[in-house]
């Protein structure tokens, strides 16, 4: 059972709105005849290593369950997903109940949810591995123990799991619908996107204070800062050899405590010390884990954890040594197994509490009291094992947030202010939480940056705190923004200059804007990432760009099957149309198909999709969009549907015709909105460039959805053109040879089509010359497809390849488009192969003549606009006399005698002869 391909879904897809992993399995007949003779057992085995397997709570899985049981070699892709949602599980992650299987003869393709990636994929792997020893072991007739497997499985998981504090702040985030990234394999997050982003790391923030982080780590510092605010410290002193440690102890005054000037968790204290002996011992052992040695006076009473966050404390703990109670049975050893399998204890941090050692510090406290690990307790009878209460070695914690005196309440978040944490916590020894300090004593013997959380959200007894909600209110206060708008635009064609005008749009109107598109990633206009950037990867981007305050994310098929969508919902979405290209790739092989891929941006749109009404495809998505408000983009004025939408004062953007040419208008509640005539919009060539025109209603549209007012919108239309240096590779015009140039990456049927039906309305008055290419990987009827669209309507052709074959021979897809050419009609001889797209391109503007026009498309851009740009035509255009006295009696104008017609870049001048 080898796992062919791995596809990781990381937001929504074709399948489902939840992040998915993908696993196409090759399934060896072998090991499924083997499985299916072992029927019931498989299950069996499995529910010994996997306990969750015999509590499922969900219907659905349980009924697939039973029927696995029976004849487990029938869906052998269903168990699989099963086996590893539930070892995720079994992990600690969320894992959900999305799962499915499709079977292709000796292959089947599963999905299952996932919370972590890297836990999700090693879930399938270790399952695949454990169902293949299940086939050996029985054919062998062997025993067969699951137990390493799963170990080794949640060993890994480990190593990529949040810890606790960092999930209780992950899902406090997602409970106020706060978006979160995880930027290492530790526990360092970004809430919010964009320019409204955090970061938290445990339970330090973007907002801690360094300075305040220090001071908290230099115990004498803090020490000393709280002292002259007149808050309960012990006496202290810093020593550096043991000597002073010695001197020290005597002056402050016995018992004493050492600990590490800059320790934490607790390593390196010892307490209680009452003799020059002992502090002896102890400065080594202080000295270990800092750089210098505080000798402290001895405070009493129970360790108390008292959290305080944004100048308010949320809870307070006590927290108890790691210890055991005794049961007159089992000896100490035993019982600290006992208490280790409490299913809360782990290694570390990993928990929330942590596994109890019987190390050299037990040992030593056990001989304090006579005891060894062999020695048997009495029942009921404490012994401690530790002498501080840190969670991280073994403490437990009972919440006492609901009983501590207001004023022992008040004198911390008065420490943590005075430390200046936005997040802190006071470690309090008193004898009684519920009595002020000030009556029966007590001190606040460490402040701590950064403290742990798990013993608030989980504590030993008591009530559950959500300090993880509170850390989060902290950061994003009631009403405060945490996501930036998102514009998602997605289709066959036209995604590219939509997304780029809409972007200058947004610019214009004062936006920082995070655009993604087929060449680049852009913030705020530039360029910082080139190459084709419109899957998750780019969008997470765009997202985690601390300056960006709106994003626009073209959104490619491609990365869509590939990948899903790099954001969980959008608030405005928009699909232009869907026609065909990329068909046979990716597994999408029909119109449909694709339909279904593009519609995704429809269904996770939040406020407004934008919706184009001319195509039957993204029609249809209506009926699928949660969307607030749907949005209709038309080209027919007289659009009998959207007439409807408009009298029912729905949004709409219309093309309407006039006597002075054609008026982009905006309808919304019933109301006609004119925003601006076609001509008057740079990228539509003076209103010829229809393809051009309706991606400017779709960017109005959008742009209106946003919530821009009118003129920001016509001004961005009006300073948007279709140059190289603002949207290159689409319709670029070049007009300095004496002949026009139009070159474009336009590189299906439909593009092709709108790029000779705008040469058809310029009308040039010299002859038509197009270089025309198609991708390599796409099929062959495309090819012939797009010759279908050119073909009548030039006077020359020349075909040529990309740069990348995709598979083809040099000369094939040429070939194919010439003989497709002749077989619509056009003659031979007019039809001209020059492989290269150099090559191509060279000798179509050779042939170029004054006032013809070419139309060239390309794979490399940059590369064709500078040849484009460099190129020197061979006839004088500046001396063309007879050319230019030609056009000019055309227009009804006599050049005087003794006098001749001369060009430039500056126009045409009449001027004498010599």
């Amino acid at each position: 059972m080898n796992i062919i391909s791995t596809s990781v879904y990381v937001g929504p897809n074709v399948y489902a709105s939840i992040p998915l992993i993908r696993l196409v399995i090759d399934l060896n007949p072998h090991y499924i005849t083997q499985l299916a003779s072992m029927g019931s057992e498989v299950l069996e085995n499995l529910e010994k290593v996997i306990p969750t397997l015999k509590t499922e709570q969900d219907a659905k899985l349980q009924h697939k369950l039973e029927e696995l049981r029976q004849a487990p070699q029938q869906q052998i892709g269903e168990l699989v997903a099963i086996l590893a949602l539930h070892l995720q599980r079994l992990a600690g992650q969320k894992g959900g109940a999305a799962f499915s299987a499709y079977c292709h003869e000796d292959e089947t393709e599963i999905l299952y949810s996932y919370e972590s990636e890297e836990i999700g994929i090693e879930a399938g792997e270790v399952v695949c591995d454990m169902l293949v020893a299940l086939a050996k072991a029985h054919e062998a007739g062997d025993q067969i123990d699951l137990n390493r497997d799963v170990k080794g499985f949640l060993r890994y998981a480990d190593r990529f799991a949040l810890g606790p504090s960092a999930l209780a702040l992950v899902q406090a985030a997602e409970e106020r619908n706060i978006p979160w990234y995880r930027l290492n394999d530790a526990s360092l997050i970004q809430v919010g996107q964009g320019k409204y982003q955090k970061r938290i790391e445990a339970a330090l923030t973007s907002g801690t204070s360094h300075i305040a982080v220090e001071i908290a780590g230099d115990k004498n510092v803090c020490n000393q800062l709280l002292q002259d605010l007149g808050l309960p410290v012990p006496k202290q002193r810093v020593v550096y050899d043991i000597d002073d440690a010695v001197r020290a102890a005597r002056r402050v005054g016995f018992p004493v405590v050492l600990k590490p000037l800059d320790g934490n968790h607790g390593r390196g204290v010892s307490v209680n010390l009452t003799t020059d002996e002992a502090v002896e011992a102890a400065f080594d052992i202080a000295m270990s884990e800092g750089s210098a040695v505080i000798v402290e006076s001895m405070l009493y009473g129970d360790d108390h954890r008292l959290l305080v966050v944004n100048g308010e404390l949320v809870a307070a703990a006590r927290r108890v040594p790691g210890h055991i109670v005794g049961d007159g049975k089992h000896n100490v050893e035993a019982l600290i197994e006992i208490v280790n399998q409490d299913p809360r204890r782990g290694v570390g941090h990993e928990n929330m509490l942590t596994k109890i050692e019987l190390d050299e510090q037990a040992l030593k406290l056990l001989a304090e009291k006579g005891y060894d690990k062999d020695s048997i307790p009495a029942k009921d009878e404490v012994v401690y094992l530790r002498r501080t209460a840190n969670i991280s070695t073994g403490g437990t914690a009972i919440d006492v947030t609901d009983t501590i005196h207001p004023e022992n309440k008040l004198m911390a978040e008065r420490a943590i202010r005075a430390v200046g944490l936005d997040i802190g916590a006071v470690d309090f020894l008193t004898t009684d939480i519920t009595k002020s300090y000030r009556d029966i004593g007590g001190g606040i013997c460490e402040v701590n940056a950064g403290p742990g959380l798990r013993m608030h959200i989980s504590p030993s007894e008591g009530p559950s705190r959500d300090v993880g909600g509170k850390i989060m209110d902290m950061l994003f206060p009631q009403g405060s923004q945490s996501r930036v708008p998102i514009a998602a635009i997605t289709g066959t064609n036209g995604k590219t200059t939509c997304s780029r005008m809409l972007a200058h749009i947004l610019k214009m109107a004062g936006h920082v804007v995070g655009q993604t598109s087929t060449d680049a990633v852009y913030i705020d206009g530039n360029v910082t990432v080139k190459g084709d950037m419109t899957g998750p990867v780019s969008a997470k981007m765009v997202l985690r760009d601390p300056s960006v305050d709106i994003a626009v994310l073209e959104t490619a098929r491609g990365g869509i099957v590939r990948s899903g969508l790099g954001y969980q919902f959008c608030d405005v979405g928009a699909v232009l149309n869907v026609s065909s290209d990329h068909l046979g790739l990716g597994g999408v092989d029909t119109l449909d198909g694709l339909a279904e891929v593009k519609r995704v941006i429809a269904e996770v749109t939040k406020d407004t999709v934008v919706l184009n009404a001319d195509n039957a495809y993204t029609l249809k998505m209506a009926g699928h969009s949660p969307a607030k408000h749907i949005m209709y983009v038309t080209r027919d004025a007289e659009n009998k549907l959207v007439r409807e939408h408009i009298r029912l004062g729905k949004r709409a953007v219309v093309l309407e015709k006039g006597l002075n040419g054609d008026q982009i208008v905006i309808y919304e509640n019933g109301t006609q909105i004119p925003l601006i005539w076609t001509h008057l919009i740079p990228a539509t060539l003076e209103g010829k460039a229809i393809h051009n025109v309706e991606n400017a209603m779709f960017a109005a549209g959008m742009a209106y959805a946003l919530g821009k007012n009118l003129d920001q919108i016509r001004i961005g239309l009006r300073t948007f053109d279709n140059t190289f240096f603002q949207s290159p590779g689409r319709m670029n015009v070049f007009d300095k040879h004496g002949f026009r140039v139009i070159l474009d990456y336009g590189h299906n049927e439909a593009a092709v089509g709108a790029m000779t039906e705008l040469v058809d309305r310029l009308n040039p008055r010299g002859r038509r010359l197009l270089g025309v290419t198609c991708p390599g990987d796409r099929r062959d009827e495309d090819v012939v497809a797009i010759a279908a669209k050119v073909a009548g309507h030039f006077d020359e052709y020349y075909c040529h390849r990309d740069d990348d074959l995709r598979g083809r021979a040099p000369d094939e897809t040429p070939k194919i488009m010439r003989d497709a050419l002749i077989q619509l009609g056009v003659p031979e001889s007019r039809i001209h192969i020059v492989e290269q797209e150099e090559d191509s391109l060279a000798a179509v503007l050779t042939e170029a003549q004054v006032d013809d026009l070419v139309l060239f498309f390309c794979e490399n851009i940059t590369r064709s606009w500078k040849q484009i740009v460099h190129f020197t035509p061979e006839f004088n255009i500046e001396n063309d006399h007879e050319t230019l006295e030609l056009k000019i009696a055309e227009q009804g104008f006599d050049i005087p005698e003794g006098y001749h017609a001369v060009s430039n870049d500056r126009g045409v001048m009449i001027l004498p002869r010599g």
